[in-house]
């Protein structure tokens, strides 16, 4: 790769807290930014599929996911510097709280990766019911960690031009920071379900929505303002090269991606591309069968809001199961797990999937699992050497309802997580491997390549 001779300049938009409004200040600004005709590469901090969904509307390019705990320091860096340069600039989503991490001492915060990168911050302030209060909020942020270079404050909620401007005042007078926007109290752009906020693939008109957002942004925040005080990161961009496919080892892998399952980090999928395979996209819910291919990857979503379509499409389900039985090789995520069991259990009403592993699941109203986690691999299966440990996320309401199978069965074992059952994750069944935990492949980085060569074998038997 070879470095770019000019920067992108880039700053990371991060909330006082989660609900603060980030999303809609980024995905507007990006979309706003997009319009005006500037090539952003938005960047997601954290395991997270649904903004980075948006992002990657509103820019009309990828959004990748930059996360301390899921990668290393180095393999993080490498990553932005990879993606970073494909654009005029570089706009970060931070995610929960500024300073929030997984302890005291706020490990793996969007503070602590603004420092990493190098990059300004625009803080992103919900002013509901409270005016001064909001200054000595900012003002405690910009001097709890003085490496963190505040630059810009956005306040959302603001309820009349009175509020604003005591806001505002106090804001500039004691933190020391300009605002550089206020939002009022807009219709709910961002409809909410059980695991936050509904996917841009699954918004009925996510194009009026991100149109939207990029009229309150530019009605609403100071977007010159915003620009001038964005600056080039402290990390070099590189020019990608294009990977060199293997002569004559291309494989075709199967990605189902419909709207019971749409969570892939844009990295394992170019990952997958860079090993040598070719993705053919999958629909579930409506393609009669499984086509032609060596291998097959199942991420997560939602396949319980789709669980009847799932369960109707018989052939697709019965044409995977016997190309299973036949040895094709699988890796499924959370949602790819639960399709791969016996059924789901809703409302009393109990919809049949595919069945080679014999799991029934229930739904829960409250989360099941929801962090961090972090495996070691101990028992056989078809991805994973003995030894290997595993960082990666789990977040499901989804419960086992019954499973006929053991917990020292399974082939990775939780020492952060909860997992399948019994502190272990990882069904196995021939080629199979399926589990709870999501992984990003810049994090794992044998994980693509274990699935292509074992594709590639799959094709030659």
């Amino acid at each position: 790769m070879n470095e770019l001779s000019k920067q992108p300049k880039g700053l990371v938009v991060a909330g006082l807290s989660g609900g603060a409004g980030k999303s809609v200040a980024a995905v507007g600004l990006v979309a706003a930014l997009s319009r005006r005709g500037m090539r952003v590469t938005p960047f997601k901090k954290g395991p997270d599929y649904i903004d980075a969904g948006w992002l990657s509307g509103a820019a009309s390019s990828p959004c990748y996911n930059l996360d301390p705990y899921l990668m290393s320091s180095e393999a993080l860096l490498e990553n932005f510097s990879r993606h970073g340069g494909n654009g005029e600039m570089v706009l970060v989503e931070g995610n929960r709280g500024l300073y929030d991490g997984v302890d005291p001492e706020g490990t793996y915060s969007t503070a602590g990766l603004a420092v990493q990168l190098g990059l300004p911050v625009l803080l992103v302030v919900n002013c509901t019911k409270t005016t001064r209060t909001v200054a000595a909020m900012v003002l405690g942020c910009r001097h709890l960690d003085p490496r963190v270079d505040i630059r810009g404050v956005v306040l959302n909620q603001v309820g009349t031009a009175r509020h604003e401007k005591l806001v505002r005042e106090a804001v500039e007078r004691y933190a020391g920071v300009p605002v550089l926007g206020a939002f009022p109290r807009l219709p709910d752009v961002f409809p909410q379900r059980h695991l936050g906020v509904t996917p841009c693939a699954e918004h009925g008109e996510a194009r009026e929505a991100i149109a939207a957002l990029a009229d309150a942004a530019e009605r609403y925040l100071d977007i010159d303002g915003i620009l001038a005080l964005t600056r080039p990161s402290s990390v070099t961009m590189r020019e990608a090269d294009v990977p060199a496919r293997p002569a004559g080892a291309g494989v075709r892998i199967g990605v189902i991606r419909d709207a019971a399952f749409q969570f892939y980090y844009q990295e394992n999928l170019e990952a997958l591309v860079g090993e040598g395979a070719e993705l053919v996209e999958i629909n579930a819910l409506v393609d009669p069968e499984l086509p032609e291919i060596d291998g097959l990857y199942i991420g997560g979503g939602f396949p319980e809001t789709n669980a009847r379509y799932l369960a109707g499409n018989g052939s697709f389900r019965r044409s995977m199961k016997e190309r299973i039985e036949a040895g094709l090789p699988v890796y499924a995520e959370c949602g790819g797990l639960i399709y791969l069991g016996e059924a789901m259990v809703l409302d009393g009403e109990e919809f049949p999937l595919v069945g080679v592993f014999p799991v029934r699941y229930g739904l829960e109203k409250r989360p099941q699992a929801h962090g961090y986690t972090t495996l070691k691999v101990d028992g056989a299966n078809p991805f994973y050497a003995a030894g290997t440990e595993i960082r990666g996320h789990e977040f499901r309401y989804s419960r086992v309802l019954d499973w006929s199978g053991r917990s020292e069965e399974l082939a990775l074992a939780m020492t952060r997580g909860v997992g399948f059952v019994g502190g272990r994750d990882g069904l196995v069944y021939k080629n199979v491997l399926a589990l709870y935990t999501h992984i990003h492949a810049v994090g794992v980085p044998q994980w693509a390549g274990a699935l292509v060569a074992r594709a590639r074998e799959w094709r030659r038997v």
